[in-house]
């Protein structure tokens, strides 16, 4: 062999080794990202190749190659993908979850499969919108990193209906969604516009999603009007929340048909309390009266106390359309200006509600109390069905004048019963139960619902008298089925029930808090439960009055968990109560009326019941809590915000009640209205945040703003339509 020829063996031999060692390189490129597509440019980019043409035309060609092969997919011309064939071994990478998905586009997902939440770029979201439960296909970890990945499938849409302004033009609409977790507008062809005019508000409906657009495509299916009237504004809320505006034609007459009258054979089946002192106690527009309060002297100051709830289940069969209704919307919605009950205002404000001088049914729990000076005993307890009629319908601001004079009607009854309350209360702190000062936020509105005064409720005797009575009943009832037998029921057989559960903080939270505070001089003892508590509720007391008590308020919230429905027994902590269930209140709860019904069958004698059914019923009732609770707080800061509109410039005291890397959050301390310092504002240094000790410090001149630190500020924008509050320093 020449020479020649051998050099020019070698140099294809150099070549077929630099292409398969090539090839490998990109196979493994596509490997790692089997979900994104890449076109040459990008590969050579990856596999460092330099600006060197006929290197390209190599990339080009193991492209074509394993294109060939079917190793990849061509998605477009140039733009290829690993055939889903090979992902199949790299099914273990994957994790399933729930969307965070944040303004920018960007998102977190939240998934029990990890330690830590999942990062997803804005172009790996793959269409999937925030709370969204998704499968993930997780990139290889980085060093120091945190995890991330890309959404490969959408197992559950969360929503499909959102609420927002439609913009109209000529060849085309779109809504604009009021919804900041949602970040892209939604394509409405012109035939789909059911009459909406432009710039009104309406409620649309994602009718498709094509692969290669970034935008979906929907519907309008209800003109809500123009967007700042009131009114609107109130609907947009519920409409955003998935809650019926009203109730059907249907479900108002199956209402309607329901007597209110009772029968003599369904009295004697009852316990009869209508010759017993009774009354209730609700606030000053209540309508739906769903608890009362009997109280009558036995001897040797025992006192009879008996907690009558309202008997829904009587008048409501299981599953019939009514009860399957209440138990699509799972509870009331309270918002700034109305309420939409769980149940047609016949049932909730007029049949089933507690109202003066009328005969009532109810389902009671009632107790024999030996009032000892410093504590009380209960001797004896009862439960069951009753007839009840009530005295008197008292506000809070009249129990609570009557406490404070120890004069007016009822004065004696209404001054023992705080009096149980406050021992009652005091035992409870006693066994670890979690104080916090609870404030509630009240508007005054004009006639057209404009707010024009924010007050500051504050919890009195009045309303821990009803609370304490109320705890009482709802833990009783969950230990009646938790502990005891009923009718020879054996204990060892586990009873389905439903259960209020309020989880330790987990020790992720705790550790973090734990470290917070010790650096502040005060200890936490994490040994056990009870400790923690007592821990948490020392700290509390130690914090009164100094500079570090809104902070440490705060962050003991934070370090909570949330406390949902479940079957599955794990006590209250924050109640310090072993068992704990929702009893008191199935005017405007389905949970209490599920516990109503199942009390009754365990009652009546009956053994079981199917499980999985009331799992299914607890998850539901947890998710539309959440719901409820996040429309009533949406409604509260739409009218904070309507409230500051015409206040710009004006200067208040306010708490940093939150940092991040955007800016300052400070509430308002005469209203509780929250707006954020945007960081830019702060033109005095280069600030950074210190996560560890929840503040922004400033690089040169080392100023610091602290979570619970005073500070003036002053409006210096109230927008109704992005739902924000803008402050600036005083």
């Amino acid at each position: 062999m020449t020479r020649k020829k051998v050099i020019s063996k070698t140099k294809k031999d150099n070549m077929l080794q630099i292409k398969e060692s090539m090839t490998n390189k990109i196979i493994n490129i596509f490997k790692e990202h089997p979900f994104i597509a890449y076109n040459y440019k990008q590969v050579s980019k990856l596999t460092d190749i330099k600006k060197s043409a006929s290197k390209k035309e190599l990339v080009k060609d193991i492209l074509e190659n394993l294109y060939r092969k079917n190793i990849l997919t061509k998605i477009k011309t140039g733009k290829y993908k690993l055939n889903p064939a090979h992902i199949k071994p790299y099914k273990k990478s994957c994790i399933t979850g729930i969307v965070d998905m944040k303004k920018t586009g960007k998102a977190y997902i939240i998934t029990e499969d990890l330690r830590e939440d999942v990062f997803i770029s804005a172009n790996n979201t793959n269409c999937a919108l925030d709370g969204d439960k998704v499968k993930v296909y997780l990139f290889p970890k980085r060093s120091g990193r945190k995890a991330e990945g890309q959404i490969i499938e959408i197992i559950l849409r969360a929503k499909t209906k959102f609420v927002g302004i439609i913009k109209i033009s000529k060849n085309l609409a779109f809504l604009i969604p009021d919804n900041i977790s949602m970040p892209v507008n939604i394509n409405i062809p012109l035939n789909n516009l059911k009459g909406a005019k432009n710039g009104q508000k309406v409620l649309a409906k994602i009718t498709e999603w094509p692969k290669n657009s970034k935008n979906p495509f929907g519907k309008i299916i209800d003109i809500l009007g123009y967007p700042e009237e009131n009114d609107v504004e109130m609907l947009s809320i519920l409409a955003e929340y998935d809650f019926p505006l009203s109730f059907s034609k249907n479900i108002e007459d199956k209402a309607n048909k329901i007597s209110s009258t009772i029968s003599k054979a369904e009295i004697l089946k009852r316990k009869d309390f209508r010759n017993i002192t009774t009354f209730t106690i609700d606030p000053a527009e209540a309508k739906d009266f769903d608890d009362a309060i009997s109280i009558r002297e036995l001897k040797n100051n025992i006192w009879e106390i008996g907690i009558h709830i309202a008997d829904v289940s009587y008048y409501i069969d299981e599953n019939c359309l009514l009860d399957n209704e209440a138990y699509k919307r799972g509870t009331s919605v309270y918002l700034v200006d109305r309420v939409i009950p769980m149940l047609p205002e016949i049932l909730s404000n007029n049949v089933c509600s507690l109202m003066p001088d009328k005969e009532k049914l109810c389902f009671s729990v009632v107790f024999e109390i030996k009032n000892f000076p410093d504590r009380t005993e209960i001797i004896n307890e009862w439960f069951g069905k009753t007839i009840i009629k009530s005295n008197k319908r008292f506000t809070y601001e009249q129990v609570q004048k009557i406490i404070e004079t120890e004069k007016g009607t009822l004065a004696k009854e209404i001054l023992t019963l705080n009096d149980l309350a406050h021992k009652l209360r005091k035992e409870r702190f006693k066994k670890g139960a979690l104080y916090f000062k609870s404030t509630e936020v009240e508007f005054k509105l004009d006639k057209k619902g404009k707010p024009i005064g924010i007050y500051i409720k504050e919890q009195k005797d009045s309303h821990k008298l009803i609370e304490e009575f109320m705890l009482l009943a709802n833990k009783k009832v969950a230990e009646l089925i938790g502990k005891k037998k009923i009718n020879n029921f054996d204990k060892s057989e586990q009873k389905t029930f439903v259960y209020r559960i309020h989880n330790t903080p987990t020790p992720e939270k705790l550790e973090i808090f734990t470290k917070f505070v010790n650096k502040l001089g005060y200890n936490m003892n994490t040994d056990s439960k009870k400790n923690i508590a007592s821990s948490f509720n020392k700290i509390l007391k130690e914090t009164t009055g100094k500079g570090e008590e809104n902070m440490i308020e705060k962050l003991v919230i934070r370090t909570m968990q949330k406390a949902y429905y479940s079957t599955e027994n794990a006590g209250h902590y924050g109640l310090a109560f072993s068992y704990y269930t929702h009893f008191t209140s199935p005017i405007r709860r389905y949970p209490d009326l599920i516990v109503h019904r199942l009390l009754y069958k365990y009652l009546q004698g009956e053994k079981s019941v199917n499980k999985k059914i009331y799992k299914k019923k607890c998850e539901r009732c947890s998710e539309m809590e959440t719901k409820a609770d996040q429309a009533e707080r949406s409604s509260i800061k739409y009218k904070q915000i309507e409230f500051l509109q015409d206040k710009t410039g004006q200067q208040f005291d306010g708490l940093i009640s939150g940092v991040s890397k955007w800016g300052i959050y400070v509430e308002i301390v005469s209203n509780k209205c929250e707006g954020m310092i945007p960081i830019a504002e702060l033109n005095d240094d280069f600030y950074y945040i210190d996560e560890n000790n929840y503040c922004l410090i400033g690089q040169k001149k080392g100023n610091k703003y602290k979570l619970g630190d005073k500070i003036k500020i002053t409006v210096k924008q109230a927008d109704l339509r992005k739902r924000q509050l803008t402050f600036a320093l005083a």
